[in-house]
């Protein structure tokens, strides 16, 4: 029988077995060993018993073996038992014929229960452990195809990042997004959407090499961390054997889909470059190749980056920027062709920055528009032009004002209202005031764009539409539109002395719009010539540097005194419309 000393021993040895990671094998082992130690008996066995499964056997000692080949005499079975479930059995054998005192089965019997205590103690951290790791995974890859998430890419780019600054190896980053995806979602569903992503991604493995990371970000977006590289051409050639793997379409359950990729590519340069940095750089790439077209590869554009960074600076920067006073106006006349007389300024939007200086206006609406400040910015435009003409301002009340209009703030729901808002609140009669906007609002929803116009008419503003010429130049626009004034296109006018072209054109369209019952304006006139000729041709009003330049409210006085006032002389009657 086994001693009290010798059996309290091997529990504490079991009991050490709950402060480890000791495996459920370990147990048995350990179970299987200290039992033939302490018991009578030649050899022990242990089988467990699987839910819904048979015995399996999991540890026997060397003298089981032994007695197992050679033949037993009597066996003994002591169940592993754990709340009422049986977890298995402890086998005893003898190699001859005989029985166990009731001590040591006593005993047997304690070292099973003992063991199957810590047997479900063993799987319980096993499951825990599992669980973690399970999670661990989750929280590190994309559910939908496997691959690395963004938590995990950023994390092997921080260490590739790393290991290329000590060995001199190139790393390169490829960003690789689905070309028109949506359409793929909008016509065969989001389950075939999912389905072609995880195509793409076992594409996308088959054609890296075995030691690049291909993760995905969101959505369609596909990133390839490249290490090892000996060249940075080699990171082109990946990009273009990414392309390739667009070649053939994708073969779904349900349809057969053409998809391509364009895919951006930056390199790891300077040594305070963050992997962060790379990525976007990546990132910046991938949109330079859909501005180019798409399905094709590009490797970042610094200075179109630079461009960019800047863009998104001013952006942030023109928040604010009416409060703080950098924002201002200036005033271009426009005058009468036959007498030069001045009976009109067009408004025109400034923006001293702080530290660049003066914006254009060609890079400063876009801004305002993709900031979706262009409302806001609007509104204060249309209230400062009307304050600047109010009685006993510089603008007197005798000239009409011209204000520029954007697609977008035209289109704005309640736009009609606003401007009604403001002319009220500044005591500012409509018909003073002429609207002008591109060909570009008639083009992104012709239907909104009548009924605004024709609620902007009915209050009794007029509508000219400005660059005629530039853009689409529908003659529909003309007839279908409630248009007062025509603004003929500088470009058409720089070339008035020499380009038989261009004084044709605006010949024809200063004719379009007499025949219309509209008022044509010239823009850009710089010389005396082409101020004679458009006074030949008929048209009505000019505007351009030949005149005055934009000038600050206060400067206008001048030009508008009797004494000192633009007035050119009359051209010759013969010479101011052309005969037939």
């Amino acid at each position: 029988m086994a001693s009290d000393g010798r059996l309290s021993e091997v529990l504490r040895e079991f009991a050490r077995t709950m402060v480890t990671d000791l495996p459920i094998q370990g147990i048995l082992d350990q179970l299987v060993e200290r039992t033939v130690e302490i018991l009578p008996v030649t050899g022990a066995q242990v089988t467990l018993v699987p839910p819904g499964a048979g015995p399996r056997y999991e540890a026997a000692s060397e003298c089981a073996v032994r007695a197992l080949s050679m033949g037993v005499a009597a066996a003994f079975a002591f169940p592993l038992r754990y709340d009422d479930h049986q977890l298995g059995t402890l086998l005893l054998y003898l190699d001859k014929p005989g029985v166990l005192d009731v001590a040591s089965r006593e005993a047997a019997q304690t070292l099973a229960d003992v063991a199957a205590a810590y047997i479900v103690n063993a799987q319980t951290r096993a499951a825990l452990r599992e669980t973690s790791d399970q999670a661990q995974r989750m929280g590190l890859h994309d559910p939908l195809t496997g691959l690395p998430n963004r938590v995990l890419f950023l994390e092997r780019l921080d260490h590739a990042v790393l290991r290329s600054r000590r060995s001199g190896h190139a790393v390169a980053v490829l960003f690789a997004d689905l070309d028109r995806f949506k359409q793929v979602n909008d016509v065969y569903g989001h389950h075939a959407g999912d389905e072609l992503l995880v195509a793409v991604a076992q594409r996308l493995t088959a054609a890296l090499r075995p030691g690049d990371t291909l993760a995905r970000l969101a959505g369609d977006e596909f990133v390839i961390l490249c290490e090892g590289l000996d060249s940075p051409a080699r990171a082109d050639a990946i990009a273009a054997r990414i392309g390739a793997e667009f070649a053939t379409p994708f073969q779904l359950e349900r349809a057969e889909i053409d998809v391509t990729a364009s895919v951006g590519i930056a390199l790891l340069g300077r040594d305070d470059q963050l992997p962060e940095d790379l990525l976007q750089d990546a990132d910046m790439a991938m949109y330079q190749a859909k501005r180019r077209g798409g399905a094709r590869h590009q490797i970042i554009d610094l200075s179109e980056k630079r461009h960019t960074l800047q863009q998104v600076n001013l952006e942030r920067e023109l928040r604010g920027a009416a409060t703080r006073g950098e924002l201002h106006l200036e005033y271009q006349p426009i005058v009468e062709t036959g007498n030069g007389r001045m009976a009109s300024v067009e408004a025109l939007l400034r923006w001293a920055h702080p530290s660049q200086g003066l914006v254009a206006p060609s890079a400063l609406i876009p801004i305002a528009e993709r900031s979706g400040l262009i409302n806001e910015i609007g509104r204060w435009v249309l209230a400062k032009a009307c304050n600047d003409r109010q009685p006993g301002t510089s603008l007197t009340d005798n000239l009409a004002l011209s204000v520029n209009v954007s697609g977008h703030q035209l289109m704005t729901p309640g736009f009609p209202a606003t401007v009604a808002g403001v002319l009220s609140d500044h005591g500012t009669d409509p018909q003073r005031v002429t609207l002008e906007v591109t060909e570009s609002v008639f083009v992104q929803d012709s239907g909104r764009a009548f009924d605004v116009l024709a609620e902007l008419k009915d209050l009794g503003l007029k509508i000219a539409l400005d660059d005629f010429g530039t853009g689409y130049s529908s003659l529909q626009y003309l007839k279908q539109f409630p248009i007062d004034v025509v603004k003929i296109d500088q470009r058409f006018i720089y070339d008035l002395e020499h380009d038989p072209a261009s004084h044709a054109i605006v010949y024809t369209i200063v004719e379009l719009a007499h025949v219309l019952g509209m008022t044509a304006v010239a823009e850009g006139v710089e010389t005396a010539e082409q101020h004679q000729l458009l006074a030949s041709i008929g048209c009505d009003f000019c505007q351009g540097f030949y005149f005055a330049h934009p000038l600050p409210p206060d400067d206008l006085d001048a030009l508008a005194s009797p004494g000192m006032g633009i007035y050119l002389p009359v051209l010759p009657l013969e010479h101011t419309r052309r005969a037939g």
